[in-house]
């Protein structure tokens, strides 16, 4: 057996012990936890966090890592006092948004595996007698989350992690971090230096001037959330003791961002209701002598002005709080980051530097037990691009961004949000040369990593009353509606019968460059890279284990130059990481630089050919082929393929010649009927070809052959990642598969997440849904099991009402693609 590394956890709060305990499990014993506190007690946010764990989220992550974390902390004790309280948990609404919000939410734990349901008024009371009755409409009930003693668990946890081999050292400061060559050689302390192969930072809200140390960016904000006690209830008195301390469900109010628990007979509240209050680490206590539960670096003073408003309602929610008083309280310090996601992974610069931030009480054991399977097995069961720090782009990492998204999540965390709803502030941060000119065309704008994407154009609003009636959409309810338009329906119509222009440009490009990139590319993808220049190839990005990493489009535009199209910055970071390391291969972000417009529709040629000289026929351009051009003199690189299942290019040129380009190409298809269309039609039309959306449809957690794009792998070429894995895996014998649905009322749509029965039971959950407007029914993917074939029947939850459907052989539309190939 090979010797384990040296590893270095700097932090020894519930996440670095958590991986103390992860690693020594897995057999690795030279690890050291350092913590600038005294221990166990070290005074970050473990010291103080209420402990509440609600397990249920969008998020099928985040759900696992709460899981785990009930799991695994139930199973842990301190001398026979618990370190987790199974006394589950109730969230209740006052409004009807709210109510409707908690049957959705019961429709993720049911797609995520958590038992839970939706009661009404009575039940409420009995499961939480201090409530009054007439102000609750409902509640949802979870059996299995509960409280965690944090302060507790980190000492069973490092008790187990000691007994094993790991060494914890408390009061030691971090000073800096070595490194030689490029990669971490240990941590320079107040007590001297500590050799390491490998350093992870759990160090919370410090967490980013660990970082700092490295050159490491960490996009975290610390920002103060109140906490009070009540004095004593006689509603309490002999319910609970000090052993027990909690026998109530935990309490959340989120109609008023707040929450409860118990104290044994005191009541605990916590309130997200106030300003947000961000914290810099210069303002922080020092930490001098040891921390108590009164007194530690992230306890900061309470004020109660913030508070006024919550203790009112409290006060109305529950009546015994109404002759009650709050005996104490404070401002405690939590880290929040732009998407109020974790952030998990490796410095870029320096390897073997990793951090595990921003990561609550809830999702700690989890966490802790991916960041140990990335470590030690090089992947994480649980698929993690929702964690990675590397998600972000630069615009959003920088502190102006940071400190205003991560307040603006602060004062979200319990809002009811849509799906779809974007950012509201910042805005305008990324726009594509055609900007202006969908301005004035009426877009209705989404956002997602700083680009302001159409979604429809108004302009197109008077074209609703001449759709033909097979393309009338039915009404939609409330839900669904929002961030919808009708309008949708005609930029479907005007793409599948004349032409329109997408605006592709958001969509991360990279080129490959340097003698040796088509070897590269070759070993990291699944496709033949070895084709004639201007061949285009989908393609996927495996994991070691044949999990799906990512997909991409790669054209060759050089014997050593290609062109990538990317879902997003994980893949620049991922082909960065896995350079040769003789150093000739280049990788460049370009996005930036160009701009790209689709241009799709039977009449795409009608438009385009008049504008060039060059040969845009089906034999001087295939499908799958791409070609330097010029339109209307602009210099362009046309790429057919089409994401839309219809005849036409992406059209690619530099950023200064973007508005030019889309206004040639606008003017010339004004006699073609040609319209600007946004995302709401191009989802809908993708899904009615079958194109699968890498994050939403398959990730790390689905190989090819389960999500239907086993055609993407060339088995028969030489060693690429993750072939091994698919060894002997093909559609055939897979256990479950990503399907189609078609729903049968032909108006019912849904948006995602929501749990799929069969033969009353759950076995799937949706992964992307549309309203088809070709087909004039609603449509949705979903992971089922194999044995559900075409033509079987199944349900789709939705809020607190079941929607029939049957799986569908796809592609819906056009399954020969011939309308593609024209």
């Amino acid at each position: 057996m090979s010797t384990p590394p040296r590893v270095v956890i700097i932090g020894a709060g519930i996440v670095g012990t958590n991986l103390a305990d992860e690693l020594t499990e897995r057999g690795w014993n030279r690890i050291t936890v350092l913590d600038q506190g005294p221990l166990p007690l070290t005074g970050g946010s473990s010291s103080h966090a209420p402990g509440l764990v609600y397990q249920t989220g969008p998020s099928k992550t985040m759900t696992a890592f709460a899981t785990y974390t009930t799991t695994k902390l139930r199973g842990l004790d301190v001398d026979g006092a618990w370190c987790f309280n199974p006394v589950g948990g109730l969230e209740v609404a006052t409004t009807p948004e709210r109510l409707a919000d908690l049957h959705r939410k019961q429709g993720w734990a049911t797609s995520w595996g958590v038992p839970g349901e939706v009661v009404g008024p009575e039940e409420c009371v009995k499961l939480h007698p201090l409530l009054d009755q007439d102000r609750v409409l409902g509640g949802f009930h979870t059996p299995t989350d509960g409280l965690a003693n944090a302060s507790r668990a980190v000492v069973a946890l490092a008790r187990r992690a000691q007994a094993r081999g790991a060494e914890f050292l408390g009061d030691t400061e971090v000073l800096g971090i070595e490194q030689q060559g490029g990669r971490v050689t240990g941590v320079r302390t107040d007590r001297g230096e500590i050799p390491a192969d490998l350093v992870v930072s759990c160090a919370g809200f410090w967490g980013q001037a660990i970082g700092d140390m490295v050159g490491m960016t960490v996009p975290l904000l610390p920002l103060a959330h109140q906490y009070v006690r009540t004095d004593p209830l006689p509603e309490l008195a002999g319910r609970n003791d000090e052993r027990i301390e909690a026998r109530l469900p935990i309490l959340r109010h989120q109609d008023q961002d707040l929450y409860y628990r118990e104290h044994n007979d005191r009541l605990g509240i916590g309130s997200y209701a106030h300003r947000p209050i961000p914290v810099g680490l210069d303002e922080l206590p020092s930490g001098d002598g040891a921390p108590t539960e009164a007194a530690m670096p992230s306890m900061l003073e309470f004020t109660p002005e913030d508070f006024a408003a919550s203790w009112e309602h409290a006060r109305r929610l529950l009546p015994a709080l109404r002759s009650a008083r709050v005996d104490s309280g404070f401002n405690g310090v939590f880290s929040f980051t732009p998407d109020g996601g974790p952030l998990i992974g490796e410095s870029p610069d320096v390897a073997g530097f990793w951090i595990a931030e921003a990561v609550w009480v809830t999702h700690s054991s989890g966490v802790a037990r991916a960041v140990a399977q990335l470590l030690v097995d090089g992947r994480s069961e649980i698929e993690l691009h929702g964690c990675d720090v590397h998600r972000f782009d630069e615009i959003e990492t920088t502190p102006r961004h940071v400190a205003e998204t991560s307040r603006q999540n602060f004062v979200e965390i319990y809002d009811v949000k849509h799906p779809l709803q974007p950012k509201f502030s910042p805005r305008d941060l990324r726009v594509s040369p055609f900007h202006a000119r969908q301005r004035e065309l009426g877009a209705f704008f989404l956002e997602s990593h700083g680009w302001e994407r159409p979604h429809w154009y108004e302009a197109n609003a008077p074209l609703v009353k001449r759709l033909p009636a097979e393309w009338q959409p039915p009404g939609r309810d409330s839900w669904s509606a929002m961030y919808h338009s009708p309008i949708a329906a005609v930029e479907a119509w005007k793409t599948r019968t004349a032409v329109a222009l997408y605006d592709m440009t958001p969509l991360k490009r990279l080129e490959v460059s340097g003698p040796g990139s088509l070897e590269f590319l070759d070993r990291l993808t699944t496709g033949k890279m070895d084709k004639s220049v201007g061949a285009v190839t989908y393609t996927l990005l495996l994991d070691r284990a044949g999990g799906v990493r990512s997909d991409l489009t790669v054209a060759r535009l050089g014997e050593q130059l290609f062109q990538i199209g990317a879902n997003g910055n994980l893949d620049l970071d991922h082909l960065r990481r896995n350079l040769p390391a003789e150093g000739g291969v280049r990788v460049r972000d370009i996005t930036g630089g160009t701009c790209c417009v689709g241009v799709w529709g039977p009449l795409a040629r009608d438009l385009v050919q008049p504008l060039s000289e060059d040969d845009f026929s089906h034999e001087g351009l295939k499908f799958f082929r791409c070609a330097r051009a010029h339109i209307a003199g602009i210099p362009v690189l046309a790429m057919r393929v089409s994401y839309v299942g219809e005849l036409g290019w992406e059209i690619y040129t530099s950023a200064e010649h973007g508005q030019r380009l889309w206004d040639v190409l606008f003017e010339a298809g004004r006699d073609l009927g040609a319209v600007a269309a946004g995302r709401a039609a191009f989802n809908s039309l993708r899904l009615e070809k079958g194109y699968r959306a890498w994050g939403a449809d398959m990730t790390t957690e689905h190989n090819p052959h389960e999500a239907g794009v086993g055609f993407a792998v060339r088995a028969n070429k030489g060693d690429f990642v993750g072939k091994e894995a698919l060894a002997g895996i093909d559609a055939a014998s897979v256990s479950r598969r990503l399907s189609c649905l078609t729903i049968d009322d032909g108006r019912s749509v849904v948006l995602g997440s929501e749990p799929v029965f069969w033969e009353g039971e759950p076995v799937g959950y949706i992964t992307s849904a549309a309203f088809s407007h070709t087909l004039g029914i609603p449509i949705a993917y979903a992971w089922l099991p194999a044995g559900a074939e075409v033509g079987t029947s199944v349900e789709i939850q939705y809020f607190d009402r079941r929607v029939r459907a049957t799986v569908a052989a796809e592609p819906l539309v056009d399954p020969e693609m011939t309308r593609i190939r024209r």
